[in-house]
């Protein structure tokens, strides 16, 4: 990125950091990659937003946090000008992230950005049954 493009406060995305609005982007839109999974959800007129998510299941803490830091510059470059305005953006780290090639990340996000500007998305999560026990006495 030049000094001419660097990101100011002004234009850079805002961070998502309350839980709440995780879940309300999960009830976006919703793009699948190798690398990742792309959600995008509109946020009421509060800017362009990005939040990264990588489970426990991934790795140990140094390859989530390694995952992580390559989404937030990925993130930050592309969405300035590719971004949905007035959108959260969430990328979800998946396994075969860690290995993949940054510049082949690079061109996932950006196919995955147009998917979703486009409104070419992936059918909705299925919902796992409730597979917890019942434990509560029935009732008489």
């Amino acid at each position: 990125m030049s000094s001419e493009t660097a990101l100011t406060p002004a234009t850079a995305p805002a961070v998502l950091t309350r839980r709440a609005d995780f879940v309300a982007a999960n009830r976006g839109k919703r793009v699948a990659r190798p690398g990742f999974v792309l959600l995008v959800n509109p946020n009421r007129g509060q800017g362009k937003r990005y939040g990264i998510t990588v489970t426990k299941k991934i790795g140990n803490a140094v390859v989530r946090n390694r995952m992580k830091r390559r989404f937030r510059v990925l993130l930050r470059e592309a969405l300035p000008d590719s971004g949905l305005p007035d959108h959260d953006h969430v990328l979800i780290g998946r396994e075969t992230g860690i290995e993949r090639d940054f510049s082949a990340l690079r061109s996932e996000l950006a196919r995955a950005l147009e998917k979703a500007a486009k409104g070419d998305v992936d059918p909705p999560r299925r919902r796992r049954p409730n597979t917890r026990p019942n434990h509560r006495k029935p009732r008489k």
